[in-house]
């Protein structure tokens, strides 16, 4: 297993007020807890950890914290157990670090990937459905894998890749329901193809009626007034009475 080391700093800045300044001074505020130990505040250089990110996978992976005047005399083994960010500008905020013991095993969430092309995907047109993205399982801090990779090209269109499929590396144990799906692949989308008018022509159509229908009966109503003789007048047509 590679050592990673992160040198670090003891905290005492906790306000509101000074921690902002401590992200102004180019450190980010960050918390350790865990196996055997109450928490401690810390904070670590902004550069540095940004440098690490760059050139190191950690997520999953051991760290070896070297607390600067730490009395102890070997460094902390620790995992990121989260990192909070800035929602505007997406910055580092804040660090959780997990102490862990290197001799006891953990639970864990490990990613799982997709190797390859499902031949049910790349020859019949089917939807590859990436159901579950991590798995969960126990084993020492020093043998968590960064991902499990799955072979997903022998797929057809139908079948599906459960947990109790995959070979998981030396020292894993699952913690969820074997028979769980991580990949399947469905049959291709049908799509109904429209004939160009026709479906605008069906619904407009009705309106064009209902709008005719109120036209010609509001031209019927216009032509009963008008035949209609105005009170004490002759009818149309009817002959004078001679006195």
């Amino acid at each position: 297993m590679e050592e990673i080391i992160l040198e670090v700093q003891p905290r005492e800045e906790t306000k509101t007020s000074e921690v902002s300044k401590l992200r102004k001074s180019g450190f980010i505020p960050a918390v350790v807890y865990g196996q055997g130990m109450k928490p401690e505040s810390i904070k670590i250089p902004t550069k540095d950890l940004i440098r690490l990110m760059h050139e190191k996978h950690l997520e999953n992976t051991i760290i070896n914290l070297k607390i600067e005047n730490d009395k102890r005399k070997k460094p902390l083994s620790v995992l990121i157990k989260e990192i909070q960010h800035d929602p505007l500008k997406g910055n580092i905020v804040h660090i959780d670090f997990h102490h862990v013991s290197l001799t006891k095993a953990i639970h864990v969430k490990v990613p799982l990937a997709a190797i390859g092309e499902a031949i049910g995907v790349k020859q019949d047109g089917g939807v590859l459905n990436h159901i579950m993205w991590e798995l969960e399982v126990e084993c020492l801090p020093t043998q968590i894998p960064h991902n499990i990779e799955i072979d997903i090209s022998n797929l057809k269109i139908g079948d599906s890749i459960h947990i109790k499929d995959i070979k998981l590396p030396e020292g894993l144990k699952v913690l969820q329901d074997t028979e769980a799906i991580i990949f399947t692949v469905a049959p291709p989308e049908k799509v109904e193809e429209l004939v160009p008018g026709v479906e605008t022509a069906a619904a407009t159509e009705p309106e064009v009626i209902k709008e005719k229908k109120k036209e010609e009966a509001a031209s019927g109503e216009e032509a009963k007034k008008e035949e209609k003789p105005a009170k004490g007048a002759a009818a149309p047509g009817a002959k004078e009475e001679k006195k």
